[in-house]
Parts: structure tokens; C-alpha cells; sequence
């Protein structure tokens, strides 16, 4: 992949789609959400066609805070998870991503006053319309046992359309740039709703 990422979608749309190009534009994959799952499923295709499907996210409890979401490849093998930290999340949002149930890497929430000021203007009529111009959240994947920042992954102002940009910072394998990559569609996916 030819970084940076760039990451969109539609804010309106019913099933969330999610739209991934590198730094020429080609088309990485496109991420649909399923709708009226108990257990939330993320599916992962090549392109918008959906023939070629690259893996499926998988919720791992039905309602939770600190939900474990497993990446799958076509053939049902395990080859990465991201969770979400619980109670933690609230004020500074704070994911773990592993490999084989050994915590490898974290995403951490930059700037936790964005997330502050976008939930209190966000509620404000009119007003809470341009918050996705004001408050851009960013995110840092570092690698735990180094500390060494990988990825940062930043929003992007827009207005009805999310859109993210994906940084490359550290080195990191091919195997690990897939589960970078499904760990911040993931992530994308849970933080939405904000700026």
C-alpha cells in the first residue's frame, strides 16, 4: 500500500460504508457494515462490487464496552483482534490490538479535549452541524513493546461525509499492515458518530 490512506464515508447512510484509497487514489478496499446483527459484522471487500470479500470483523459479545472485535479471513482463521478499553474510553479513547491473544500494539487518542468539545457543541442545534469542521480527532498506533509509533490516523474536516487520513510513522511488515488496517476501519467504525 502506497501510504498516506485515505478513509470516507457517508455520515447519512443506513449500512456504513467505508471507502479506502492510497496516496494515488487507487482503491485499497471498501468496508460495509451489516445492519440488524445482534453481534456486530464488518465485512471487507476488495472494491464497492463486494465480489471479492478480504475478511470479516466479528463482535465477540452482543452489548459491551470492552468488546473484542476478531478479524477472519475468508477461510475462518484468526489472524488479528482490536478491543476497545471500556470505561476508559469515555474521556480519552484507547483501543488494543493483538495477535493471538498477545497485546502487541495500542491506539491512543491524541488530544481528549476534541473529543470534549465536539460532544458538548455536537448537541447544540445548528451549531452541532459544523462540528465536523472544528474538532478533528487524531489518533497514534504505537507498537507496546518499543513504544515506536507506526500509524496516525487523523480526521479530516468535512461536512455530511467522514473522512480520515492514515500517516505511516514506523515500519511494520505486511502482515502487520493488514491488521493495521482492519484495526483502524474498526476503530473508524466505533468512533463515528464523533466529528
Amino acid at each position: 500500500m502506497e501510504f498516506p490512506l485515505q478513509l470516507s464515508f457517508k455520515i447519512a447512510a443506513f449500512a456504513q460504508q467505508i471507502r479506502v484509497t492510497d496516496a494515488a487514489a487507487a482503491p485499497i478496499c471498501y468496508v460495509r457494515r451489516k445492519m440488524m446483527k445482534l453481534k456486530e459484522v464488518v465485512e471487507v471487500f476488495t472494491s464497492e462490487d463486494r465480489v471479492q470479500k478480504v475478511c470479516e470483523i466479528k463482535a465477540d459479545k452482543i452489548i459491551d464496552f470492552s468488546a473484542t472485535y476478531r478479524f477472519t479471513d475468508n477461510n475462518e482463521q484468526n489472524f488479528g483482534a482490536i478491543q476497545r478499553k471500556g470505561m476508559r474510553s469515555l474521556w480519552k479513547s484507547h483501543y488494543l490490538l493483538s495477535l493471538n491473544d498477545e497485546v502487541t500494539m495500542e491506539i491512543r487518542e491524541e488530544n481528549p479535549w476534541a473529543k470534549v468539545m465536539d460532544g458538548l457543541f455536537g448537541e447544540i442545534p445548528i451549531v452541532g452541524m459544523f462540528t465536523g469542521y472544528m474538532f478533528h480527532p487524531s489518533f497514534l498506533i504505537t507498537r507496546i513493546e518499543t513504544g515506536e509509533e507506526l500509524v496516525r490516523v487523523k480526521k479530516q474536516p468535512a461536512f455530511f461525509e467522514g473522512k480520515f487520513i492514515l500517516e505511516k510513522l514506523g515500519d511494520f511488515d505486511e502482515s502487520e499492515e493488514l491488521r493495521l488496517l482492519m484495526s483502524v476501519l474498526m476503530m473508524v467504525c466505533l468512533e463515528r458518530r464523533r466529528g
